[in-house]
């Protein structure tokens, strides 16, 4: 799903292994799902800090689904008692595992390295289980974005970024009077999901996110004020062109580069494609967050099965340590269009949205309105994610109400629940 600069990569790794800040010794066999030409290269270049150090890395790659494939294959091998020693993993997921027995902790790692200090908590307590840390984040991606072309925006005659879902409605609609799609947006269910969540935050606020799409409180699922996310998400979908269905989101945010479309509202990897397009921010493209005053939160980790051998056991923790290490937060960030997780890496090299994000986050984590993503897989079981991904684009897809859509939504959610 996201972009890296592969080379910009390699460069930090360089520099982090040849200053030495990390030893490694031991084994790790790494599944994960990131194949792509960008995401291979970047994740080889971790493989190659490594080794560097004396280590051995199995690279253990599995393409497909947005990682179900990858999730199936783990497993089987968990099932057959040989399962890999890090694992790309994400949200509930982790407590999944961790119920069943098959994780190690690196407590030891994350308490010498003293990472409760240094991570949000909302995000440190996904990487817990029962306390101790069993996986470790490589990155904070914001989800609650906007992205706009000024170009476009100023032959609509907007001065100003909306911070209302009103203020948004209203862009939209001189954007249309001037001949612009107002919204970019790629009909996927994740895409789908990805705005519903984004509204949900703005129209009722953090609280309310938490207890309809973390808790999922039936009181909150049936309210007005999720009939009413669901008439704002109507509007939305109002203002997409007629070619969306099936779209990638990177070819959404290609419609904004060019002027043909306004805004986007997707996640801060949409940023990667701008910046590797050249593009300036602030300048060739506008960030801004959406309506709402808080933080939606998606990130990527490793997580650490119980493995036997200790070159193993000693490989799992180095992979803690080099991950959470600062020279790796900000090489890999850089390269990734995220921030780092860790809230004490220094963001001089960062770009203005990168610096706007990483205020925001703290802002967040102050004011307790940093949510988890539902759409990104922070916040709900997959079973759960994948009844509010039915709902939600069967109503962006249809002439649904916004009242049948609570109905179905509450009842599936339970349903789902009860499974």
């Amino acid at each position: 799903m996201h972009i890296w600069k592969a080379a910009a990569v390699a460069a930090g790794f360089a520099g982090l292994v040849s200053a030495g800040n990390v030893r490694a010794d031991g084994t790790v066999e790494v599944l994960h799902w990131w194949t792509s030409g960008g995401e291979a290269k970047a994740v080889g270049e971790l493989k190659k800090a490594f080794e560097a150090e004396g280590g051995t890395w199995i690279d253990s790659p599995i393409a497909g689904g947005g990682g179900d494939a990858a999730m199936t294959a783990l497993r089987a091998r968990v099932v057959a008692g040989n399962p890999p020693t890090a694992v790309q993993l994400k949200g509930p997921g982790i407590q999944e595992w961790a119920k069943e027995g098959a994780l190690n902790d690196v407590q030891d790692v994350a308490m010498k390295n003293n990472w409760d200090a240094v991570l949000p908590p909302v995000l440190a307590n996904i990487m817990k289980y029962e306390g101790k840390y069993v996986a470790a984040p490589v990155n904070i991606h914001r989800v609650d974005w906007i992205w706009a072309n000024p170009e476009a925006l100023k032959a609509a005659g907007i001065t100003a970024m909306p911070t209302t879902w009103e203020e948004f409605n209203a862009d939209a609609e001189k954007l249309k009077a001037a001949g612009i799609t107002p919204l970019a947006h790629g009909g996927q269910p994740w895409q789908d999901a990805t705005l519903f969540e984004d509204v949900v935050l703005g129209v009722g606020g953090a609280d309310f996110y938490r207890k309809a799409l973390v808790e999922l409180d039936q009181a909150a699922l049936t309210s007005d004020t999720m009939v009413k996310s669901f008439d704002q998400l109507r509007k939305l979908r109002g203002y997409v062109d007629p070619n969306f269905s099936g779209r990638d989101w990177n070819l959404a945010t290609a419609m904004v580069m060019r002027g043909e479309a306004g805004f986007q509202i997707m996640g801060d990897w949409a940023k990667g494609e701008f910046l590797a397009a050249g593009k300036v921010p602030g300048k060739d493209f506008l960030c801004a967050p959406t309506p709402g005053g808080g933080f939606v939160l998606n990130s990527d980790s490793f997580t650490f099965f119980k493995v036997k051998g200790a070159d193993r056991i000693e490989g799992q923790k180095v992979l803690a340590g080099m991950i959470m290490s600062p020279d790796f937060q900000k090489t890999f960030n850089l390269a990734k269009g995220s921030i780092p997780a860790r809230t004490d890496v220094p963001l001089d090299d960062f770009d203005a949205c990168a610096k706007r994000s990483h205020a925001d986050l703290l802002a967040a984590i102050k004011g307790n309105t940093l949510v988890p993503s539902m759409a990104h897989e922070m916040a709900v079981p997959r079973s759960v994610r994948g009844e509010f991904l039915d709902v939600v684009t069967a109503f962006f897809n249809s002439d649904m109400s916004s009242d049948d859509a609570v109905k179905q939504l509450a009842a599936a959610v339970k349903r789902a629940q009860q499974n």
